[in-house]
């Protein structure tokens, strides 16, 4: 006990030298720092804490270091070690703890100076929580001996060792020297903590950083006074050490480092070239790019951010109230819980709530375990539903998003959303003629990336996200057949989503026209139609392809000449031989004009970019995996690449030097990313095809050219987030007897005929309703009318499930009027512009005339008006929640669900020739207006009348 209080005094007299406990180090003003008195109080509380520990541990309570968490090696030489008798099995034991980390740690220099020390010493730091109660005087990062922060032996309340960066600093400094003292006795190599390193560190606070402070208010002379003094010894120890050494990281060269790279930015003009390669030195370090990844790492989560009016999320909304709710009535809640528990979530019966909030549970769990409940101020604070109680004591009344606040089972806080939270929205969304795009920006937490110091000062204008979507892909020289269906569909609403969302969309049609069944193709093409050069009278019959690709392969397996001439084309093709070539544009020209049929007939816009574009750019890639040594040479001469987590590997070169899929593969990511410059590639093609492409994955990433976000790199750095690979891969259409969808003959079903068929029985069940007097359309309107439905069906049947099941192509089902069909919804959509063209006409109410005059007053008063409100407002997170995973399913249960509500408002709501119909007709307008809005992202055509 008394080894622990004097070496506890010792090392918080060594804070002296910082006067302050921040000193402008964490946010701080300039004070004097403890009383003797108070440092009185200090020694008692250790006093006290120590014999806790003592009790707890049967003696001890000595310090300890084990490997540091941002070191490589927990266990190498030079990590101090436990000093203390090792504890009970048991016991917790005691860590060094950095307590009151702020929540932007990673750009702070006095947590990054706690953390570079961690780093260069070799002592673990844990985080230590905040110690505000214990510690008022202590408003910055204070260096603390005892149980890691939420154990329940008190976690971040052990005796305060050293604060302020230059402080801890030296206390970390002179405990790495005892423990090499004690591993190696009087080791005669220099001394982590010299004279001259102490001189350093009172010139850095007593100096460079006040001058550094007073050039932010644009007094400069003692900055460059003091810059002047760092140059001179840079010159005398050879540019990277104020100290000298081996080391180019000294405790002096990081507290120097650190506050001219993130302490108030310098004006470039006063650093000198010696200055900037010493700050360059140090920000390039391992140990530099560590001490942010640990610091990181030890920052709470920042205060929850305030309500913002102009995002449209109800779960942000609804979050931000909980969370400020949470950190009023619990601010520790910040540093215990994980940030996922700070969210609000949609209950699932609607009978209990709207939203609700999970965090009461967890969040008693870790308060109790903390110690925390012992205080006065939660004394009447026994169990979850105590905990619930004071979050919702903590939300006004008056607060904008949320009332009907109950308690429900072992904590649940359910709410409702106001109405006049919602009335503000539809109104919003009549006035902009669309729903509101979600916010995307500041939804996640991320990590500030290291300042470059050559851009200090500078302004840059962040990129236009570019994002590649690879999709439909059929092989020429054959008809798009029900294969291809899925592909095409799902690939055109993902582009459409991300584009909605301001992405700079590439639409890639990834063709396949190279290879060698184009010989026999060539071949074929020569003997069966020799004049087809003559112009168009000689071109075979584009709607034979399928044959005439069957027919070409039958002649190749049967007929020995026509085989070998068919291969020798081949080297001719690849030679680049002008009649082959000819012949080849010949092939896939004609193979896109059938192409074009599908496409016109889905509104499909895609850009061919087929494997013969990469051609040329494969043996360059295969050389850059050669010069880094990832290519491994099997039997045969085959080059491949093997990658974490399968057997198989990629197959750049076969031994016979031809390329494959593998190889067109991985020039077209490389080609992407680094000539088109993409954030982002998404690949949509059958499941089958999951392992190539997450090995394609595997590989751009082993080689460099990804970098994922949010990742460490090899020394321990956090990147920020750069680059995103999907693919998506979807399921089987199946027939009725749960086989592949083929033709009664056993052939595979040309996507044109499956299509036209939606259509002509659309139309003839159009017809029956128009000869009944159930239609509202007329003859012209008729087949325009039973295109948008028929090609729409056929979409929202694939669309509205998750893409990775199969399922049963059914006409029947998708053409219903009835249930989760595009049918039933553009009937829904049409019946509510009937509603409003019925008010126009029979009751002199213009929807377009209120919303042009801004009369929107939209009142929500009948509970199914609330319900279809709050519906509409589900389209901000819905859009949200799609761009996780591109599933456009989402989507579908939105504007299905919107649909249902709805039905549900005109049935029970009186809209025309009610005293509420101006608000009834808008609330109308409103909801066909995002429900076109779903049906753009889907890529169906709605229709204002059936």
């Amino acid at each position: 006990t008394i080894a622990t209080i004097e070496r506890s005094l010792a090392v918080i007299s060594m804070s002296n030298d910082d006067k302050t406990n921040t000193n402008n180090e964490g946010g701080g003003g300039e004070s004097k720092g403890p009383s003797k008195k108070e440092l009185k109080k200090l020694a008692k509380k250790a006093e006290k804490d120590a014999a806790k520990a003592a009790a707890k541990q049967g003696g001890g309570g000595g310090g300890s270091a084990g490997g540091n968490t941002g070191a490589a090696d927990k266990t190498k030489a030079g990590a101090a070690k436990p000093t203390s008798p090792p504890a009970a099995a048991t016991a917790v034991t005691p860590e060094f703890l950095l307590a009151n980390v702020p929540s932007d740690g990673a750009s702070d220099p006095c947590t990054l100076k706690a953390c570079m020390a961690s780093v260069l010493f070799s002592i673990s730091l844990s985080n230590g929580g905040a110690c505000a109660d214990e510690l008022p005087f202590v408003r910055g990062p204070a260096l603390l001996y005892g149980p890691p922060a939420g154990d329940s032996s008190g976690g971040g309340s052990g005796p305060v060792l050293a604060f302020g960066g230059n402080g801890i600093l030296k206390a970390l400094a002179l405990l790495a020297e005892r423990a090499r003292c004690n591993d190696h006795g009087n080791v005669e190599s220099a001394p982590v903590m010299s004279a001259a390193m102490d001189d350093w560190l009172e010139f850095e606070r007593c100096r460079l950083r006040p001058a550094v402070a007073a050039a932010s208010s644009g007094d400069s002379k003692a900055l460059e006074s003091a810059l002047k003094v760092v140059e001179t010894a840079l010159e005398s120890h050879s540019g990277v050490s104020v100290v000298g050494g081996n080391s180019p990281l000294t405790a002096a060269d990081a507290a120097i480092s650190l506050t001219l790279l993130h302490g108030p930015t310098i004006d470039d003009r006063f650093l000198s070239p010696a200055l900037r390669s010493y700050l360059q030195l140090a920000q390039t370090s391992p140990a530099y790019r560590r001490a942010r990844s640990l610091a990181a790492r030890l920052s709470p989560p920042p205060p929850p951010p305030p309500l913002d009016p102009t995002d449209p999320s109800l779960l942000h909304a609804t979050s931000s109230v909980f969370a400020t709710a949470i950190h009023a009535a619990f601010p520790a809640a910040l540093s215990l819980l994980d940030a996922k528990l700070f969210e609000s979530f949609k209950c699932k019966d609607i009978k209990h709530g709207d939203y609700q909030c999970n965090a009461a549970m967890p969040l008693f769990q870790k308060l109790k375990a903390s110690g925390a409940l012992d205080r006065p101020k939660y004394s009447d604070v026994k169990t979850p539903q105590d905990v619930a109680k004071k979050i919702i004591e903590a939300i006004p009344e008056d607060n904008p998003v949320v009332e009907g606040l109950t308690v429900n089972g072992p904590g649940f806080i359910m709410s409702r959303v106001k109405k006049e939270f919602l009335e503000t929205w539809v109104q919003d969304l009549l006035v902009r003629g669309a729903p509101c795009k979600p916010h995307l920006e500041g939804k996640t937490r991320r990590r500030s990336p290291p300042p470059s110091f050559s851009s200090q000062g500078e302004e840059t204008n962040e990129e236009e996200e570019v994002v590649v979507v690879d999709f439909s892909s059929p092989n020429i020289a054959k008809e798009m057949h029900v294969g291809h269906l899925r592909s095409t569909i799902i690939g055109e609403s993902v582009c459409r989503i991300l584009e909605y969302l301001d992405r700079k969309v590439l639409r890639v049609n990834h063709v396949g026209d190279w290879g060698t069944q184009f010989g026999m193709l060539i071949q074929y093409l020569k003997e069966e139609y020799p004049d087809f050069q003559n112009g168009d009278e000689g071109m075979p019959n584009i709607t034979d392809l399928t044959q005439f690709y069957k027919n070409a392969k039958q002649r190749f397996d049967e007929n020995p000449e026509f085989k070998k001439i068919s291969q020798l084309n081949v080297v001719k093709l690849q030679a680049g031989d002008p009649e082959c070539r000819r012949i080849w544009q010949v092939l896939c020209d004609v193979s896109r004009k059938e192409f074009e049929k599908v496409y016109d007939r889905l509104d499909i816009a895609v850009e061919e970019c087929g494997e013969s574009f990469y051609n040329d750019k494969i043996p360059p890639v295969i050389e850059e995996f050669e010069t880094k040594g990832l290519i491994r040479v099997e039997d045969g001469g085959a080059k491949c690449v093997f990658v974490d987590k399968y057997k198989v590997p990629l197959m750049l070169q076969k031994s016979d030097g031809g390329y494959g899929y593998d190889s067109t593969d991985m020039a077209a990511i490389k080609y992407r990313l680094e000539e088109l410059k993409a954030k982002h590639i998404v690949y949509i093609t059958d499941f089958t095809q999951g392992d190539h492409f997450q090995m394609v994955f595997a590989a751009a990433r082993k080689i460099g050219w990804v970098r994922d976000g949010d990742d460490e790199d090899d020394e321990g750095a956090i990147t920020a987030s750069s680059h995103r690979l999907d693919h998506i891969g979807f399921g089987t259409v199946q027939g009725e007897d749960g086989k592949r969808f083929k033709t009664r003959s056993g052939d595979t079903v040309r996507l044109v005929d499956l299509l036209d068929e939606a259509v002509s029985r659309m139309e003839t069940s159009l017809r029956e309703r128009m000869t009944e007097g159930k239609a509202n359309i007329s003859e012209e309107e008729l087949h325009a009318t039973a295109s948008a439905m028929g090609y729409g069906a056929v979409k929202y049947f694939d669309l509205r499930r998750n893409p990775t099941s199969n399922y049963i192509f059914s006409y029947d089902r998708m053409l219903d009027t009835k249930g989760n069909t595009a049918i039933y919804l553009l009937y829904a959509h049409a019946r509510l512009e009937s509603i409003i063209a019925k008010g126009k006409a029979d009751f002199n109410v213009d929807v377009d005339e209120l919303i042009s005059s801004k009369k929107t007053k939209v009142v929500l008063g009948h509970k199914s008006e609330r319900n279809l409100g709050l519906h509409l407002q589900f389209f901000a997170d819905c859009i949200e929640e799609t761009l996780k995973d591109l599933y456009p399913y989402h989507i579908c249960d939105f504007v299905y669900a919107l649909s249902n509500a709805a039905s549900e408002f005109v049935t029970q709501c009186k809209v025309l020739g009610s005293e509420e119909m101006e608000s009834r007709l808008l609330l109308c307008r409103a909801t066909t207006l995002t429900m076109r809005q779903c049906f753009h992202l889907l890529g169906i055509r709605h229709v204002m009348r059936i």
